[in-house]
């Protein structure tokens, strides 16, 4: 009886490690299928023109407050070299050059 009671024991340690070793197989073989593929230069260039296009609208009206500015800013410039030349002439006449 001893002999039938350790080849049991046996037989349900094997069963144990062989339903360890299938869950293991199972548990690598999700991972492997969830994991993420490894990304090209061109798909990173899809993402880019992707998020891109996603935000033009934004896109488009920052471009347009900067050209608005940058036209501010020539416009007043414009205004301070004509007021410099003012004062230009306007001291030359004191001194009376």
């Amino acid at each position: 009886m001893a002999t039938t009671h350790t080849h049991s024991g046996q037989g349900v340690n094997m069963g144990i490690w062989i339903g360890i070793a299938v869950g293991a197989a199972v548990g690598i073989g999700i991972a492997l299928s969830r994991r993420r593929r490894p990304r090209t230069p061109w798909d990173q260039a899809r993402e880019v023109t992707r998020r891109v296009a996603d935000r033009s609208g934004d896109l488009a009206d920052a471009t347009r407050d900067i050209v608005e500015r940058v036209k501010t800013i020539c416009e007043q410039g414009r205004k301070v070299v004509e007021d410099a030349g003012e004062l230009w002439e306007h001291s030359r006449k004191l001194v009376g050059v």
